[in-house]
């Protein structure tokens, strides 16, 4: 008698045809490094707290921890699964519209650039090329020219040794793009001597904006020189670089000259602010002498209207103690100066959020009121790169 397929299929005591789907055990070196951090996030999730070094048990979890926080290229990898903030901010690269748009180191979409292809008339013109002035293009420059720009670049690499300059994170070109400062683009040091960038008004659909746009004049440590637009390099930068830091003396020369008086032309930049918490947490209450030094472009009582709420300003309410009116200067390289001139009393405290998110608050020190005006006083008169701060006496002593 002969069978049907199913009484052939039916009669398979040994599970011969049976298909059984062969899973993949393969695990990425991706799976392992989101596996490890899992591990943290349970030891955080079941104590309340990071590892800490103070036992055997906790010290794997505390070193690979820190691995984590120095390396960026893991960190934009784990963000996604820092359900406590463990990692801290994070830049994670999001090509938008505007950063297409933005990212145009050869001015291809400029609307003024040449326009000579759609000129063509079966034979070309002597002259026809279209100028080279909207070309983005690095550029050999001679031995000879080169020099004083080799000298300031070993220079500046001598001062990173010494812990003089910093290489910093890299955001907004429209506040750090700044002639006479230094970059890091692709491992390569660059100058940027000139730049022509002026506030002109975009038309968008979803209403006007004004930004910053224009050519610059930038040096490179390998010999080159390039006239890139001004959002262009900001791109690059923030794209695969790096913002180096000016020395004590550098800052105060940015600052020399627009700071002791004020024109008629000159352009209001900001206010510099001293601010004394009202928070009502006991670690900060019972700090004395805790202040915020900051920058905003805005009305101090208009920037600090919703401080409660806010990470920088301890998530409570906070009193104006200071401001000082800023006038064509640079008020950020202001404030830098401020903040590394006391960097060791720099407030160290760990705050978390109604979600539990975690923040390190910054720009907060522990400093003498007096003392903050003593070294404004400083900056102004020009003798603030002959102080430091003596952190241990609480007082500003000759270096």
């Amino acid at each position: 008698m002969a069978k049907s397929l199913d009484d052939i299929f039916n009669d398979d005591d040994f599970g011969l045809l049976e298909s059984q789907h062969k899973q993949s055990i393969v695990r990425t070196d991706e799976d392992r490094l989101i596996d490890s951090f899992e591990e943290i996030n349970h030891f955080f999730e079941k104590n309340k707290r990071e590892p800490s070094t103070s036992s055997m048990s906790e010290y794997t979890l505390s070193a690979r921890l820190k691995s984590f926080r120095a390396n960026e290229r893991n960190k934009s990898v784990l963000k996604a699964f820092d359900r406590f903030n463990l990692l801290g901010e994070v830049e994670l690269k999001i090509e938008t519209l505007d950063d297409v748009l933005g990212d145009d180191d050869l001015g291809l979409l400029d609307n003024e650039g040449d326009n000579s292809i759609f000129e063509f008339k079966y034979t070309p013109k002597e002259g026809s090329r279209g100028s080279a002035e909207y070309i983005a293009q690095r550029k050999s420059i001679s031995e000879r020219d080169f020099q004083k720009y080799d000298q300031m670049f070993k220079q500046v690499h001598k001062e990173l040794k010494e812990g003089k300059r910093k290489l910093l994170s890299f955001t907004n070109a429209e506040d750090n793009l700044i002639e006479g400062n230094f970059y890091l683009v692709d491992g390569i040091l660059c100058y940027l001597e000139v730049s022509k960038a002026e506030k002109v008004v975009k038309e968008n659909k979803s209403g006007d904006r004004i930004r910053l746009e224009g050519r610059t004049v930038t040096i490179f440590e390998n010999g080159t020189i390039s006239n890139m637009l001004f959002r262009s390099l900001g791109k690059a930068i923030q794209k695969n670089g790096k913002i180096v830091t000016n020395t004590d003396e550098g800052i105060y020369n940015q600052l020399q000259g627009n700071f002791n008086f004020v024109k008629e032309e000159d352009i209001q930049s900001g206010w510099i602010y001293v601010l004394k918490s009202k928070s009502e947490n006991p670690e900060i209450q019972n700090l004395e002498n805790l202040y915020k030094i900051g920058f905003s472009k805005n009305p101090v009582q208009e920037r600090i209207k919703n401080a409660s709420k806010e990470a920088t300003y301890l998530f409570a309410d906070v009193e104006v103690v200071a401001s000082y009116n800023c006038y064509s200067l640079n008020v950020q390289s202001f404030e830098n100066l401020l903040h590394r001139f006391f960097a060791k009393a720099c407030l160290d405290i760990d705050l978390y959020d109604k979600s539990g998110n975690r923040y390190i608050p910054r720009e907060w020190f522990v400093v003498p009121l007096n003392v903050i005006n003593e070294v404004i006083r400083l900056i102004e008169n020009g003798n603030v790169v002959n102080y430091k701060y003596d952190y241990s006496n609480r007082k500003v002593v000759l270096k």
